[in-house]
């Protein structure tokens, strides 16, 4: 197995995205790599709660629109508590806060393995999030 991939292996990675299709195949990858997927979470609301209440989250992937809400305080809270997260959209030109511009963004149609790559750890050996 590549190594960037295995490096999830174990790993806890928050999936919030509203599309079904899209998280089945997000989560079918995610886990084949390894990781435990918390969710998906499909609205804002269930998606700030798996944020809050989730005793360890290594990695998120944020789909930026909710059913028409945004995901930014869910991406406040992970930065708060720490969590790489990067963002996935399926518009162009969606306005992100400058706060976020330095935050990985994955164009949908997502590709499961470039995912994996922008989630996994620069260093496999740190030590998760608690």
């Amino acid at each position: 197995m590549n190594t960037d991939l295995a490096s999830l292996s174990g790993r806890a990675v928050l999936l919030v995205e509203d599309d079904y299709f899209i998280a089945r195949q997000m989560r079918r990858g995610l886990e084949g790599v390894g990781a435990q997927v918390l969710g998906p979470a499909c609205t804002l609301e269930d998606g700030l709660d798996l944020a809050r209440t989730s005793p360890r989250i290594d990695a998120a992937l944020l789909d930026i629109d909710l059913q028409g809400e945004k995901a930014f305080p869910i991406a406040d809270l992970l930065r708060e508590r720490g969590v790489p997260f990067a963002f996935a959209t399926g518009y162009d030109g969606i306005s992100v806060p400058e706060r976020y511009d330095a935050v990985m963004h994955c164009c949908k149609p997502v590709d499961v393995e470039a995912v994996i790559r922008i989630l996994a750890p620069a260093d496999p050996s740190t030590e998760p999030k608690q």
